[in-house]
């Protein structure tokens, strides 16, 4: 029997399209067969985001796909999941991702120490095309440095 590998499923697209400011760490409220089909890794959130519904903060077009051996037991894989943080935490990121220009933007998916499955979560502020040539000469820079070195 295989070791089983880490949970880390990643939305590299979000530090390209959003200058993160702030990042927040939330529970995850999952049903029947999610946690199994994210811990074998059928799971994107590259095209999700985060949303108000009252008081309550959802993550919609998070994608986690269905289970083959799951029968009739089997979850929606585009349904709403709603984000477990504190209150405060909750207050903070209503009051920044109102601002015009911020959003809230889902940036990756990790297992805790004790074998809970969390989302990392941020306020991020869009970036303008010309940022987004910055960040790329700046990734250009660190990889011919790198290959200088070695």
């Amino acid at each position: 029997m295989a070791a089983p590998k880490d949970v880390n499923i990643l939305n590299k697209r979000a530090s390209y399209e959003f200058n993160l400011v702030q990042k927040f760490v939330a529970g995850l409220q999952l049903h029947g067969t999610e946690v199994k089909s994210i811990r074998l890794g059928n799971c994107t959130i590259g095209e999700s985001y985060c949303f108000f519904k009252d008081e309550e903060l959802f993550i919609k077009g998070m994608n986690i796909g269905t289970l083959k051996h799951a029968s009739y037991n089997n979850h929606e894989p585009f349904r709403l999941r709603k984000l477990l943080l504190k209150k405060r935490e909750l207050h903070k990121l209503k009051v920044k991702g109102s601002e015009k220009g911020f959003a809230i933007v889902p940036i990756k998916i990790f297992e805790s120490e004790r074998g809970f499955l969390k989302i990392e979560i941020a306020i991020g502020q869009g970036k303008k095309s010309f940022d987004k040539r910055e960040t790329i000469k700046e990734r250009d820079v660190k990889r011919s440095l790198q290959r200088i070195e070695q």
